[in-house]
């Protein structure tokens, strides 16, 4: 542990957060994909396969347990409450992401550091997560119409991974034989996603308009 991967494991934690704020307090998911919080239920399900095998801290354990229990969570709430999902625009949230999903679990098929069922699991999370918040970006981008919460929601998400990629800079160079390409690979293209939301966002914020991403 580090404070970049304590920085980073806040920041994701604070994103749950913000949209579970919004979605419970405001009764709306107004803005939110289905499509992406979707991805991330799939992503934390295969990732923490050994939450009840392997115990590394409570810390850990602990922070595995908020993540699949708030996505799960989050895509309960948009499908079935009552209120809440009468906010949901499935007529522009239209991404077919089921399309993402057997190319991330084909490459982690072929490209893993171990091939048993847990760490092939593992690999594909990663390649998922990596891509998982397209279809939330496409959403932002037919709406145009970010409200706050929702756009905190994104950079926070992005902030997130950007910490972690200085969590393994700092980890490459203080670690000896510290080397992970899948995990460093999926991470920076996680980023570069991000990259155009950053610029539009901080570029809202410095003139104080409205945040909105261009089509």
């Amino acid at each position: 542990m580090n404070i970049f991967r304590l920085a980073g494991d806040m920041t994701h934690l604070m994103s749950v957060i913000v949209l579970l704020l919004k979605i419970h307090t405001i009764k709306s998911c107004a803005g939110i994909s289905l499509k992406t919080q979707e991805l991330y239920a799939l992503v934390f399900a295969t990732r923490y396969l050994d939450i009840f095998t392997d115990f590394i801290s409570l810390y850990n354990t602990i922070m595995k347990l908020i993540f699949l229990a708030s996505s799960f969570s989050i895509v309960w709430y948009m499908r079935q409450h009552k209120i809440v999902r009468r906010s949901y625009d499935k007529d522009q949230d239209t991404f077919r992401h089921h399309f993402l999903i057997l190319p991330c679990l084909l490459l982690a098929l072929f490209i893993n550091e171990k091939f048993t069922f847990k760490e092939v699991m593992w690999t594909f999370s990663l390649f998922l997560e990596a891509v998982a918040i397209l279809p939330q970006l496409v959403l932002l981008q037919r709406t145009r119409n970010i409200d706050n919460l929702t756009g905190q929601y994104v950079l926070l998400l992005g902030a997130y991974r950007a910490l972690y990629i200085l969590n393994w800079i700092y980890r490459f160079f203080t670690e000896p034989h510290y080397i992970h390409w899948i995990t460093w690979i999926s991470g920076l293209v996680q980023t570069l996603l991000y990259a155009d939301f950053f610029y539009y966002y901080f570029n809202s914020w410095k003139n104080n308009i409205r945040l909105q991403l261009p089509a």
